[in-house]
């Protein structure tokens, strides 16, 4: 999949050290020891008080060290995770992003936390830091240390007034990991469209087809209707939905995106104002297992958001709950 539209079409991001990056870091070796003598405040599950004695030397190695070991589900490459994250230098405490300060757009709810497939690229965290969490326990919290040049490499951006030989450390929890075929689908006997609603033909393995009612005005609310029931787990405001999806333009019928056209299902975190209005609203309460059809109002979608190309359009979407994490 590609990740980075689906960001941008989706969710909204975190605050993450983007500025760090030239381009998407690659994956890289562990194993170093450290000398720089970092601690950490705080338990699993608690905002982590990070700091560094003056003159501390970090590895020019990329160091992992396992503060606390969880006891859930293991994080393999390929998983679906669920992380609380902070990141700084070593030098001068600099924040490089992190989810313990994010909210939803209302000021309450769940915090938004990172929602990631293990071995894809990511925009919150470089991918040699990424890569630490992959063998963890769900449960578990993790430092990651060492050089900018260990941690990130070449793709260190020159303009982010971080030096090759500065320290950079992060805490991480892994809250949740979940593994999922890629290519799950909904499951079952499709219900019939509602009055009013667009008909769904789907192609398993590819993008679904969604057909427009003709001569029907635009709902100016959110509608929706489950097609598929499963018989998973509750989705609930700040899980991590892992589906499959197609969307479409209601005025034309014309698809803008799909899930099956990149890798396959794809995670974001619901329920926390990380994604258009319409899925929050829509994909809460539902079930793992579930297929369901939403018709989004551009009020509840793109509308004021020029650049998405949507910002005018009614959306429909057909999802399949895959998971959650």
């Amino acid at each position: 999949m590609n990740h980075t539209k689906n960001t941008r079409r989706l969710a909204a991001a975190l605050a993450v050290p983007v500025l760090l990056l030239a381009a998407a870091a690659c994956g890289g070796d562990g194993g170093g020891s450290s000398d720089a003598k970092v601690t950490v405040e705080g338990k699993f599950g608690e905002q982590p008080k990070i700091s560094t004695p003056k003159g501390a030397k970090p590895s020019d190695k990329l160091v992992v060290k396992t503060l606390t070991e969880g006891t859930g589900d293991k994080a393999e490459k390929g998983s679906y995770v669920r992380l609380d994250f902070a990141g700084q230098t070593m030098k001068d405490d600099k924040p490089l992003g992190g989810t313990w300060t994010t909210q939803d757009k209302s000021g309450k709810g769940p915090r938004r936390q990172m929602v990631q497939q293990l071995g894809q690229p990511s925009q919150e965290m470089p991918a040699k830091v990424l890569d630490a969490v992959v063998g963890q326990k769900a449960g578990s919290r993790i430092e990651v240390e060492g050089t900018a040049k260990a941690l990130i490499g070449d793709q260190l951006n020159p303009q982010a007034g971080v030096k090759p030989e500065d320290g950079l450390v992060w805490v991480i929890d892994v809250v949740g990991a979940q593994k999922v075929d890629s290519k799950s689908e909904a499951k079952g006997e499709q219900a019939k469209p509602e009055e009013g609603m667009p008909e769904v033909k789907p192609n398993s393995q590819k993008a679904a087809d969604i057909s427009i009612p003709k001569d029907t005005k635009p709902p100016t609310d959110l509608k929706q209707q489950v097609l598929i029931k499963g018989n998973g787990p509750e989705i609930k405001a700040g899980d991590g939905l892992i589906a499959q999806y197609t969307g479409v333009k209601w005025e034309d019928g014309q698809k803008f995106d799909s899930s099956w056209d990149h890798s396959g299902a794809t995670a974001f975190q619901i329920g926390t104002g990380s994604v258009v209005q319409g899925w929050d609203q829509g994909l809460v309460g539902k079930h793992v297992g579930d297929r369901v059809e939403l018709v989004i109002p551009p009020k509840l979608g793109y509308e004021g958001q020029a650049q998405s190309g949507l910002d005018k359009n009614t959306l429909v979407f057909v999802v399949d709950i895959v998971g959650k994490v």
